[in-house]
């Protein structure tokens, strides 16, 4: 993909597509609820859809349609012990949210289970999730003993228990706290900080005995006995996909792009606190409660002042995903912008940490790599260059903003552009709707 630079604004409304960590539970606990859960707003996503197809494979019938309000998605629930046994290995694709949350359900049934990926989640560490899951009882191990895909699953007895984790993930604690739901006492987890809390935010819709944490005490329990049950979610716009486009508007002069029915739940509006932070124009409007979480219509306007500023501690939990757009965004800030704490997008689809400074160096912006983080020396002149992604897509939409801000004629070039499926199919067509709006 060749991105142009900006000759002019980004005008214009839009509704971003479904939050892919709320699309993704949706699947998962409507599958293990009693009777039917209606989906509307689900993100149809390669990621997700592997979790669609994970559920499918262990008997859940999962229907796509439409009607006079829009498309939808029906999980014909089995309850929590109706899962059956897979006749193969269950595929996650690239999805790490899949795998390892997945983990936690299988822990706790009665049938033998096996979990692979693609190339690149076979690379991702999976110690994370099999080191709780065995303390509470699971008898889960890698196939190859590297800590890595594929990981094998056997029928235990869960005992729940408490778990202390090393790092604030999500993905992580709802591991531990879907296991909970299969076991014979209280489990309960105890994080360094508190991580995005869709999970406990929707069991508890479901019908689930949970408490969750607060940035004060960051501890979240769950009491296992209570029969889950189907109901309908409207899913939130993805915070995650707007911060591109809000980090789009602050860069490209005279523009002002307004983001429909964006879930602001406070565990994940790390990417507005920062910005506003650095002097953004950010409003929100139409605030609102949907499904148990917040949401309301973000309007962002360009910025000529911005400034660097430092990103580290309890707020990293809440913008691990958008950490490459900051980064971006404080290229063309005045100032240093210093992340720290950061360690944890090592191992996402990619080094993120290397490929976002890599690439920064590449477009002639002043960066340099830290153990944990990374400090861009902002003010620089941004230039064309060829963008390495690894197939990552938060990288490559990251710097297709990035490439808006470049002072030349010729396009930046985007390598493996298209793995922006992965959480965002349409995201170039509507990034073009926004410049020729």
């Amino acid at each position: 993909m060749r991105i142009p630079h900006a000759i002019k604004g980004l005008k214009g409304e839009l509704k971003v597509p479904g939050d892919k960590s709320i699309s993704h539970r949706s699947i998962m606990f409507g599958s293990i609820a009693k009777g039917d859960t209606l989906i509307r707003g689900f993100l149809k996503s390669a990621d997700c859809i592997s979790t669609m197809e994970c559920f499918r494979a262990m008997g859940i019938e999962i229907e796509e349609g439409s009607d006079k309000n829009g498309e939808y998605i029906l999980v014909r629930g089995q309850g929590i012990n109706g899962l059956k046994r897979p006749a193969a290995p269950l595929y996650c694709g690239n999805s790490g949210t899949t795998v390892r949350l997945i983990s936690g359900i299988l822990s706790g049934q009665g049938f033998d289970s096996c979990l692979t990926g693609d190339t690149s989640l076979s690379r991702r560490p999976m110690k994370r999730v099999i080191e709780p899951l065995s303390q509470l009882g699971a008898s889960i191990r890698s196939e190859k003993g590297d800590g890595l895909l594929p990981l094998l699953i056997e029928k235990g007895a869960l005992h729940g228990g408490e778990i202390r984790t090393k790092v604030a993930s999500a993905q992580v604690k709802s591991a531990i706290l879907l296991s909970g739901l299969y076991a014979d006492k209280e489990t309960r987890v105890i994080e360094p900080s508190l991580s995005r809390n869709h999970t406990e935010l929707l069991l508890s819709a479901f019908g689930a005995d949970i408490t969750g944490g607060s940035d004060e005490d960051p501890v979240c329990s769950v009491r296992p006995g209570k029969e889950l049950h189907g109901l309908d979610i409207e899913v939130p716009g993805d915070i995650s996909s707007a911060a591109y486009f809000m980090g789009a508007a602050l860069l490209v002069q005279d523009s002002e792009v307004c983001l429909r029915n964006v879930g602001i739940n406070p565990t994940r509006d790390g990417i507005l606190r920062v910005f506003k932070e650095m002097g953004a124009h950010i409003s929100i409007e139409n605030e609102r409660t949907v499904s148990g979480e917040k949401t309301g219509d973000i309007i962002t306007c360009f910025t000529s002042d911005l400034k660097g500023c430092e990103i580290r501690g309890s707020i990293i939990p809440t913008l691990i995903d958008e950490l490459p757009l900051i980064a971006v965004v404080a290229a063309a800030a005045s100032g240093d912008t210093v992340i720290r704490d950061a360690a944890e997008l090592k191992v996402k689809e990619s080094n993120r940490i290397s490929l976002t400074v890599n690439n920064l160096k590449a477009m002639g912006a002043d960066a340099e790599e830290l153990e944990d983080g990374m400090v861009i020396h902002g003010g620089k002149t941004l230039h064309h260059a060829l963008i390495e992604t690894k197939k990552d897509h938060r990288i490559a939409m990251s710097f297709s903003v990035a490439a808006l801000k470049s002072s030349d004629v010729q396009p930046v070039e985007i390598r493996d552009s298209a793995c922006v499926g992965i959480s965002y199919p349409d995201f170039y067509k509507d990034l073009d709707g926004l410049a020729n709006g």
